[in-house]
């Protein structure tokens, strides 16, 4: 084997080492997703609220991987809250945080902008993720209203799972 071989096999095990080093110190973040059934519940306890306020609202549940489980639409939400609905779940899970988190360091700039440049980034209130025993098992995303109405009845959603 020449140095070259022989370097590029060290190196390729010091990275394998590494990687699987660095994985066992972090601990998992994700349980099982959530099931139709809880998602059902969620979305129940979003729609109350809105309701409960006269707004309408698109309210989409998804797993760990950001797939869509269960959705709602309330009769009279704009076409355009399906998708953001969607997103603001989806981004949610994947970035493991709430969309207002995002949207809060977007609106503080400096390295918040760094945020434009990620796919599937949604800075926009309205998408928390689903805990059960301090792990994500999804995400909830709800469109339709102002930001602060959608983080409202999001939270409310989630609430009706406790």
């Amino acid at each position: 084997m020449s140095f070259r071989s022989i370097s590029t096999l060290a190196a390729f095990f010091v990275v394998a080492l590494t990687a699987a080093t660095a994985s066992a110190q972090m601990p998992n973040p994700y349980g099982p997703s959530i099931t139709a059934d809880n998602a059902k519940k969620l979305a129940a306890g979003a729609v109350a609220e809105a309701r409960k306020n006269g707004w309408t609202q698109a309210v989409a549940i998804v797993d760990t991987a950001g797939e869509l489980v269960y959705f709602e639409k309330m009769d009279g939400t704009q076409a355009a809250s399906i998708d953001i609905a969607i997103d603001k779940a989806r981004a949610s899970a994947r970035f493991k945080r709430a969309t207002k988190v995002l949207q809060d360091a977007l609106a503080a700039g400096g390295e918040g902008w760094r945020f434009l440049t990620l796919r599937g980034v949604v800075a926009a209130e309205g998408g928390v993720p689903l805990l059960i025993d301090g792990k994500i098992v999804g995400a909830m995303g709800v469109s339709g209203g102002t930001g602060a109405q959608d983080g409202q009845a999001a939270n409310a959603g989630v609430a009706a799972l406790k």
